[in-house]
């Protein structure tokens, strides 16, 4: 046993949560951003402000009545398996030809995967990866050997359980969606709080929509909680952080915050206070869904990609019959969802914490 210990530690191969649930996780989760969230975002620019070049299909896969054309934003979107895959083996150390290996892995997964591709993409790649590490370099012909083990334990293990893993996935989803719009009070307080948190924490709430196929009013009361958690971050520390914290939390991540909350857990309770009101703010009162990506649903106001998700799902809406044009409501809903509530509410319940003593001058301070 020890003998295969050492063994698995030559090979870099270390079974954790950490490496597994926030690495891998959080590597998946830029994997999908570089490529469906980018490629929705081209897309979206194209087509509303009439872009020639980003609108206009580039390259032609097929023939005939079934030739499908991509555009810039298409062709980006279209490789989010790869480049998940190969994001988790990034995360996870994998060699190179390992590394590469994961490319058709990961395509074969996420189109067997379906609605919870994403999800089958996470455990498949790193099954793919690890199994790969194992024989890289263990032999005279590494260059055929490492590729062959990865491509055929990766799709092998995609043809058998990628199905199952996607249905599950979007199982899941389908209940957490069905109980949003059964109970949008209570669902949208618990979901909004849920993925805020989970944006804060060192894992990928972005991922984890995703991989559930979070939309509709439950991927609605996600962005609240995101763009809770990120916003009222930003303006919370802003004595202390000033405008480049305000820029980096409020468009970049909360996440920056995670080691002040580990020493000081109480700056938590504004932003995830601010996030319990705005969820159920935003299923009950201005029923804003996220029925663009879903991955979008966990990204917040991480490079606006929260409420361009939103935007996104307006347009292809209504190009679908599924709804009238973009009301005043609409764009009311959004902007004190994802901004100002979100500032307003934080600041207001940090008043009486920082009152109390819960919330000390520089517990916010980001380091440089």
């Amino acid at each position: 046993m020890e003998r295969f210990r050492a063994f698995l530690r030559r090979k870099n191969i270390v079974f954790s949560a950490k490496r597994y649930g926030v690495d891998a996780l959080g590597a998946m989760a830029q994997g999908l951003f570089c490529t469906l969230l980018v490629g929705t975002i081209l897309d979206t620019l194209g087509t509303q402000f009439h872009i020639g070049f980003l609108s206009a299909t580039v390259v032609t896969v097929g023939s005939g009545e079934a030739a499908v054309g991509y555009t810039i934003g298409g062709l980006a979107s279209l490789m989010v398996g790869p480049a998940m895959a190969v994001a988790i083996g990034s995360a996870l150390q994998a060699p190179p030809l390992v590394l590469f290996s994961l490319v058709p892995v990961g395509y074969a997964t996420n189109v067997l995967g379906g609605a919870g591709g994403p999800l089958a993409v996470l455990v498949i790649a790193i099954i793919a990866a690890e199994c790969g590490k194992l024989v890289s370099k263990e032999t005279k012909v590494d260059i055929l050997v490492t590729p062959i083990v990865t491509v055929l334990v990766g799709i092998g293990a995609a043809y058998l359980i990628a199905p199952p893993i996607g249905a599950a996935a979007s199982a899941v989803g389908n209940v957490i969606m069905w109980a949003t719009e059964l109970q949008p009070f209570f669902m949208g307080i618990l979901v909004s709080v849920i993925v805020g948190v989970a944006l804060t924490l060192p894992i990928s709430s972005a991922a984890i929509c995703a991989a559930l196929g979070l939309t509709g009013l439950a991927g609605g009361a996600a962005v609240a909680g995101c763009c809770a958690q990120m916003v009222g971050f930003a303006i919370l520390s802003f004595r202390e952080n000033r405008w480049g914290g305000l820029v980096s939390q409020g468009l970049g991540t909360s996440m920056l915050q995670m080691g002040n909350i580990v020493r000081n857990p109480r700056i938590w309770i504004p932003p995830t206070v601010a996030s319990a009101i705005t969820g159920p703010i935003a299923t009950c009162l201005f029923q804003l869904q996220m029925n663009g990506t879903a991955v979008s649903s966990g990204m917040g106001t991480c490079g606006l990609v929260g409420p361009i998700g939103v935007y996104t799902g307006w347009v292809n809406d209504i190009a679908q019959g599924l709804r009238g044009p973009i009301g005043g409501m609409d764009w009311l809903g959004m902007i004190l969802i994802c901004f100002v509530l979100p500032g307003v509410l934080t600041w207001l319940i940090g008043i009486p914490c920082r009152k109390a003593g819960w919330i000390k001058d520089g517990d916010l301070k980001l380091e440089n």
